[in-house]
């Protein structure tokens, strides 16, 4: 049953008429490009923030072993 909903949830919007243009298609083409670059800012996001805390935290392994702490 669950198989049958999914077929019928991906031929809405194609009887829809959504995709059945060019317009629209663009526009879901635009959308998709959106979501990608809101995401892709979260991650990166993440991202500069973990290689900073990993460059920070080398950075004083690299000072204390030089003075001979660790």
């Amino acid at each position: 049953m669950t198989a049958s909903l999914a077929a019928l949830a991906a031929t809405v919007p194609l009887q829809a008429g959504i995709l059945a243009t060019p317009t629209g298609q663009l526009l879901v083409a635009l959308v998709a490009v959106a979501v990608v670059i809101v995401l892709g800012k979260f991650v990166l996001k993440l991202a500069w923030r973990l290689v900073t805390i990993g460059i920070v935290v080398v950075a004083v392994l690299y000072l204390l072993s030089t003075l001979g702490v660790v």
